[in-house]
């Protein structure tokens, strides 16, 4: 029965993991190469509300490195993450930090029912949410899985998007490699 349960135990965590994934490809480079973008081109331009309204567009951090994490709500790696992005807003690196949820996108809430679950989520009160409508800025950058992560560099070239959780030793790491 003990063994049973164990066996229960870790196929039911490699179907939440796998579930958070969504399969997302690596390339050789451990990276993934966006839909119409390669690494190392322009970063596809967006202009998003977050979750308190103010619009922020990524032309608004010309000149700075930006760091987007894209998440999801219902994904338990993200949701385990957010007290860390969380810090890493409010340290003092030499880049941006910006987070993205698609809702209506991939089993996201809709808007207000995400704005509404948000408000009570202490865990990240100095992280900016911005809301992609319909996911068409995730699809951009060839997000397919959450979370994953764009570095972003300061001449606004898409470095590198990589599937799964960074830790902020290993954001603050790769961005010391990126002018």
């Amino acid at each position: 029965m003990k063994k049973m349960m164990l066996i229960l135990l870790a196929v039911t965590m490699i179907s939440l993991l796998a579930a958070c994934s969504s399969g997302t490809k690596r390339t050789e480079a451990g990276s993934t190469a966006s839909a119409g973008n390669s690494e190392n081109a322009e970063a596809p331009h967006f202009t998003l509300t977050d979750t308190d309204g103010k619009t922020h567009s990524l032309s608004d951090y010309a000149g700075k490195k930006v760091y987007v994490k894209f998440w999801a709500s219902w994904c338990s790696i993200c949701l385990a993450g957010l007290e860390e992005v969380d810090a890493l807003a409010k340290s003092d690196e030499d880049f941006v930090v910006l987070t993205i949820v698609s809702p209506g996108y991939k089993n996201e809430k809709e808007t207000e029912a995400f704005k509404k679950w948000f408000s009570g989520v202490e865990e990240a009160a100095n992280t900016t949410v911005l809301l992609d409508e319909g996911g068409k800025v995730a699809d951009e950058f060839g997000v397919r899985g959450y979370p994953t992560s764009a570095y972003i560099d300061s001449e606004g070239k898409l470095i590198q998007t990589l599937p799964g959780h960074a830790g902020n030793e290993q954001i603050t790491e790769k961005f010391a490699s990126i002018k």
